[in-house]
């Protein structure tokens, strides 16, 4: 687990340093982008008691990896950048107890709540809600992996910029990844190598 954690934490920072080389500096609110999300996560689940809602898991599923980004990017700059850090408080936070709370909705709010008030992640009330959609760390792991090569691929295409083009052969990127994800072992040396290339094989006018 330890492992995974430190790639997880190189991953996110190499994506941010993509993004922003001063990112570790730049002061971004990444407790807002977690609270933000939750209120995303929350609409896929459903919280209108006056219309019928189906709950959409895999959806839930892609807005927990994003708020995991989130979370992995606010660990680094509390630890100023040292990943050994970061992966230690992770994974005693990831060892301790989940949330008490037995309602998904109500673990949403503390998660958001927690954001707000500590500008952390609420690791107690995301490992139930990982659970709640019948997701272990290693499926955290293969996701989170995923999405991570799927953003700098992005960011590579233009992103950025606004040239990026996310629907091919009409579907989206996101179902794209999932497809090419389910076929590639996530304990290979080189399954983000593997994403990433099956990824440029589909990408229209590459």
């Amino acid at each position: 687990m330890k492992q995974k954690l430190l790639n997880m934490l190189d991953l996110q920072d190499q994506l941010n340093r993509q993004i922003n080389p001063d990112w570790l500096q730049a002061g971004y609110e990444w407790y807002r982008a977690i609270w933000l999300e939750s209120a995303e996560l929350m609409e896929h689940y459903g919280w209108k008691w006056w219309k019928a809602q189906e709950h959409d898991l895999e959806q839930i599923r892609l807005e927990l990896i994003d708020i995991w980004h989130f979370g992995l990017s606010a660990e680094l700059v509390s630890c100023r950048g040292d990943h050994a850090s970061a992966a230690a408080n992770m994974l005693a936070r990831l060892q301790g107890r989940q949330s008490r709370e037995n309602d998904f909705r109500n673990n949403v709010d503390q998660l958001a709540r927690h954001a707000l008030e500590q500008q952390a992640l609420d690791m107690p009330a995301f490992l139930t809600l990982l659970g709640d959609v019948d997701s272990s760390f290693d499926d955290l792991y293969r996701i989170y992996v995923g999405k991570n090569v799927l953003n700098r691929f992005r960011q590579d295409h233009g992103y950025k910029d606004g040239s990026y083009i996310k629907t091919w052969e009409g579907r989206e990127d996101n179902e794209h990844l999932a497809e090419i994800a389910a076929t590639v072992d996530a304990n290979e040396n080189n399954f983000e190598e593997q994403i990433y290339t099956a990824l440029e094989a589909r990408y229209p006018g590459t």
